[in-house]
């Protein structure tokens, strides 16, 4: 299953750069709006030391490496919902992806312009806010008119579709996102799920810092939107653009990480966030070994063994017959699949068996 982030925030406050860094497609970055005017859309591949520890063991023709795709989003800007800026073009791009990466300016630079002319991360995240929650009160309000007559009609599906869409309605006017509405999963898939309502979608705030506070952890401007989301749960990853910049730009494993390190790093804002899109989405990762590959595989946490199987072929799901599982501690610790068979670690799983991350699979099917 594919993966796809949407990067978004306000005009200069480096979300291209940010793209251009973790993404081998390079988006214009420009001291002006709207630089990025369609969509750049980057696939990148998910770092994960396990699949060369499976590598290593297996001596595979090849290894293939899960990968997320980010997507760069033009700028947006206070009136985007009534098609100010580039209005309805950016609000339907968001609309096609599963996550939303808000980027949040939060340093000072007089030589970059800032398009409300002052920095102030709370501000800048509740214009963006705003704009999408104005759009989703468009949908909401639409499906209302077509459900409120069967509603008044006695239809009790509609009654209660009717009441739930009430519910995102009051919270929207309130200022607040759709995602923060608490309600019966069933009963929210049959109000909103043909909608796709933008402020629905999972998000993390990237805050972008200079090269100074990403070693003290932070700024005051940081804390401010920290304290800001704290009521949504999301999680506030702090990164330097123009440090990801240089880092994307050493090629060498070796020194990469020893430039990391003088800034006293452990990993790359690029992998931080994709872990953060992994946990946000509740991903997991499970593996295939073999001769001809070594591959990762993205699949929802809780998934049952024949969906799993499925992200490889669909006719691995339809014929499913049963899955030989072997977790990764022990094909590490055994270092092939015949030890593991061996000393009783490779287990024989039907339809039921819920997929863990990590485990190295191969499965049998018939159609």
């Amino acid at each position: 299953m594919g993966l796809t982030c949407g990067i978004v925030g306000l005009p200069n406050v480096g979300k291209s750069t940010l793209f251009s860094a973790i993404s081998s497609n390079k988006a214009e970055a420009a001291n002006y709006p709207f630089c990025t005017i369609e969509p750049n859309v980057g696939i990148v591949t998910v770092p994960d030391e396990r699949l060369n520890v499976l590598a290593e063991f297996v001596k595979p023709n090849r290894i293939l490496p899960t990968v997320i795709e980010f997507t760069d989003i033009a700028g947006l800007v206070k009136g985007a919902s009534q098609g100010a800026g580039l209005g309805n073009k950016f609000l339907a791009n968001i609309r096609e992806v599963d996550a939303i990466i808000h980027v949040v300016r939060c340093f000072d630079d007089e030589n970059i312009i800032h398009v409300e002319g002052r920095v102030n991360p709370v501000s800048d995240k509740e214009i963006i806010d705003m704009e999408l929650q104005l759009k989703d009160l468009e949908s909401i309000d639409k499906k209302i008119q077509k459900t409120e007559r069967a509603a008044k009609n006695g239809d009790a599906k509609a009654k209660q579709e009717f009441a739930a869409l009430q519910e995102f309605k009051k919270t929207l006017e309130e200022g607040k996102s759709a995602r923060t509405v608490v309600m019966d999963a069933d009963l929210r898939d049959v109000a909103i799920g043909d909608l796709c309502l933008l402020t629905d979608k999972p998000v993390i705030y990237v805050a972008n810092v200079d090269e100074a506070s990403l070693a003290a952890g932070g700024n005051s401007f940081v804390d401010t939107l920290r304290e800001n989301v704290a009521a949504e749960q999301a999680e506030v990853i702090v990164v330097c653009a123009a440090l990801e910049a240089q880092i994307s730009e050493i090629e060498d494993l070796a020194e990469r990480q020893m430039f990391l390190e003088e800034y006293g790093l452990s990993e790359s804002g690029l992998s931080k966030l994709i872990r953060s899109s992994y946990a946000l989405l509740n991903l997991i990762t499970y593996f295939t070994a073999g001769v001809q590959e070594v591959r990762a595989w993205t699949i929802q946490k809780g998934w049952k063994a024949p969906q799993a199987a499925g992200v490889i072929h669909t006719d691995f799901e339809r014929g499913f017959i049963r899955a030989e599982v072997i977790k990764f501690a022990d094909y590490q610790t055994y270092k092939s699949e015949s030890a593991c068979k061996e000393a009783g670690k490779l287990s024989v799983e039907g339809k039921d068996y819920i997929v863990h991350d990590g485990d190295v699979m191969h499965f049998r099917f018939n159609v």
